[in-house]
C-alpha cells in the first residue's frame, strides 16, 4: 500500500514539473511581464482607427445609411438585409480590447503611467463608449469591466457620464504632468489633447440638447470657454494616419482586392446640384473614359439592378480615401466649428452662426486641399448654400453630412440627429422604406448576457434597426 502511495506521489510530481516546464515553453520570449503605457496607447489609437474607418461599421453600414457610399454588388447591407451578427466588431473590440486596454492604463501605479498618460486613457475611453451608445443605444457603461454580466446603462445615463468622464480627464492632462510616447495621434501635445477633449464635451453636449437643454447649455458653455480651447485649425485635427501595407489605411486594403463600392448618387447629385469642388476628391471618374463625369451608384438595389449600373460607367471613392496612407479623420476642426455654430444658434453661447457656419465649410474644403479663395467664395455665396437662421438645422445638417464624408458612425448620429438631409430608402430596402436607426445588438449579449440584455430593450424599444434612440426619439 505505501508502495502505490508513493508511485502516485512521484506521478502527481512528475505532472507538476511537465506543467511549470509546458508553461516555460508557452512564454512568449518577446513579450512583457507587464504591458507597457506607450504600447497600449499605440495600440488603441491603431486599434481604434481600424474600428472607426473599416469595413463593418463604416463602408458596409453607416456609409450605406447615410447614403455617401453604395453597393453594386453584394447589395445585402445596402438593403438593410442583416442580421445581429453584422455589428459585432464595434461591440467586441470595443470592449475587449480598446475599453479594455484603456482601463489597463487607468490602473497603472503613477511609475508605470504619468497623469498624462491616464488623462488621454480616459479621453479615448470616453470616445469608445460614444461610439457604442450612439451606435446601439443603451450598453453597459458603470458595470463594463466590472462585473462577468453587466448591466445596461441608458443612453442618458451614458452621455452624463461621459461628460463627467471628460471633465476628469481634463484634469488629469497638463503640460507639467510628464512625457508621452507612443501617440501616434497628436505626438504627446497634451495641448492638443485639451483642445480634443473640449471638443468631445461639445459634441456630447448637442447629442443631448433635444432631450436635457439645460445640460447641453452649460456644457456648451463650459467647453467653449474653458482656457484649453476648442479644435481650432486643421493640424489640430484628430485623426491617425496610415502608413503602408501591411499597416495600411482599411479601405485601402478593401480596395486591393474586392470592387463592391462606389461613392452613392444620392451625394454626387447634392454635390453637382452645389459645384461643390469637393466632388473630384470624394469620387473618382469612371474608368470607362467614354462616360466623361462623376456617376454614383444608386443606394438599395437588388444586386442585378446594382450589377446592371455598370463597373466600368460609376465612380469609385476617390483616391484620397483608398490610399495607404489616408487618414483616419475622427474628430476635424470643420466638424468643431459646425458645433460651435449651432450651439450659438441655439442660444447657448454668444457668436455669429452664419460666419461660424462659413468657417466651417471653409475648414472642410481646406482639409480636403482645396484652397483656392474666389472658388471658396463662390460656393459659399450660392442661394442653396446660405445660412438659413430660420433652419439651423437643414443649412447646417446638409453641409455636415457633406463634409463628414468617409466618417460613417458621426455621419449617421448627426443625419439621425438634425433629420437632414432627407434621405429616401433605395427600392430594394427590406424596412418598409425606412432607414436604420441604430445597429443590432450582436446576438453574444442574448446568451452571454441575457438578463441585462433583456431588461435593456424593455426600457428602450425592441432590438430593431428601426428603433429610435434616446437622443433622436422626438
Amino acid at each position: 500500500m505505501l508502495k502505490k502511495i508513493a508511485y502516485i506521489t512521484l506521478f502527481a510530481l512528475s505532472l507538476t514539473s511537465c506543467n511549470d516546464a509546458l508553461d516555460d515553453i508557452n512564454k512568449n520570449p518577446n513579450a512583457t511581464e507587464t504591458p507597457l503605457a506607450p504600447y497600449l496607447l499605440t495600440g488603441s489609437l491603431k486599434q481604434g482607427a481600424d474600428l472607426y474607418w473599416g469595413s463593418d461599421n463604416n463602408f458596409n453600414s453607416s456609409l450605406l445609411f447615410v447614403q455617401h457610399w453604395a453597393k453594386i454588388q453584394y447589395t445585402e447591407p445596402d438593403r438593410y438585409d442583416v442580421s445581429n451578427t453584422s455589428f459585432t466588431s464595434l461591440w467586441n473590440t470595443g470592449y475587449a480590447t480598446l475599453i479594455t486596454d484603456l482601463n489597463t492604463i487607468l490602473k497603472f501605479p503613477e511609475a508605470q503611467a504619468n497623469s498624462n498618460y491616464k488623462g488621454i486613457a480616459l479621453t479615448l475611453r470616453s470616445w469608445t463608449f460614444l461610439l457604442l451608445t450612439d451606435a446601439y443605444g443603451s450598453i453597459p457603461y458603470k458595470e463594463a469591466g466590472q462585473k462577468v454580466n453587466p448591466a445596461y446603462s441608458t443612453q442618458k445615463e451614458v452621455y452624463t457620464g461621459l461628460l463627467e468622464d471628460l471633465k476628469q480627464a481634463q484634469s488629469l492632462l497638463g503640460t507639467a504632468n510628464g512625457a508621452v510616447t507612443g501617440d501616434l495621434a497628436y505626438k504627446g501635445d497634451i495641448g492638443r489633447w485639451k483642445k480634443l477633449v473640449n471638443s468631445l464635451r461639445l459634441r456630447i453636449a448637442l447629442r443631448i440638447s433635444d432631450k436635457e437643454p439645460a445640460l447641453a447649455k452649460q456644457t456648451a458653455i463650459d467647453a467653449t470657454s474653458d482656457a484649453a480651447g476648442l479644435i481650432s485649425n486643421n493640424s489640430d485635427t484628430f485623426k491617425f494616419t496610415y502608413i503602408s501595407s501591411p499597416q495600411q489605411n482599411p479601405a485601402s486594403a478593401w480596395f486591393e482586392t474586392r470592387d463592391d463600392f462606389r461613392i452613392s448618387k444620392t451625394l454626387v447629385d447634392k454635390l453637382n446640384e452645389l459645384s461643390d469642388p469637393r466632388l473630384p476628391v470624394y469620387a473618382q471618374l469612371p474608368s470607362d473614359a467614354t462616360v466623361g463625369k462623376y456617376v454614383g451608384g444608386a443606394n438599395g438595389l437588388s444586386n442585378s439592378d446594382a450589377n446592371s449600373q455598370g463597373f466600368a460607367k460609376t465612380s469609385k471613392p476617390g483616391t484620397y480615401f483608398l490610399t495607404s496612407t489616408s487618414p483616419a479623420v475622427i474628430a476635424s476642426y470643420s466638424e468643431t466649428l459646425f458645433n460651435v455654430a449651432e450651439a450659438v444658434a441655439r442660444g447657448y453661447i454668444a457668436g455669429n452662426a452664419e460666419q461660424l457656419y462659413k468657417d466651417a465649410i471653409t475648414a472642410s474644403f481646406n482639409q480636403f486641399g482645396i484652397t483656392d479663395a474666389t472658388a471658396i467664395s463662390n460656393y459659399l455665396n450660392q442661394a442653396t448654400v446660405k445660412y438659413d437662421a430660420t433652419n439651423y438645422a437643414k443649412s447646417i445638417g446638409t453641409q455636415k453630412w457633406i463634409a463628414f464624408y468617409g466618417q460613417g458612425l458621426d455621419a449617421f448620429v448627426e443625419w439621425r440627429r438634425l433629420d437632414y438631409p432627407v434621405l429616401k430608402a433605395g427600392p430594394a430596402t427590406v424596412l418598409d422604406g425606412q432607414i436604420p436607426s441604430r445597429f443590432f445588438y450582436p446576438g453574444t449579449e442574448q446568451s452571454l448576457n441575457g438578463n441585462s440584455y433583456q431588461a435593456a430593450v424593455s426600457a428602450q424599444g425592441k432590438d430593431l434597426l428601426t428603433t429610435k434612440l434616446w437622443f433622436d426619439a422626438k
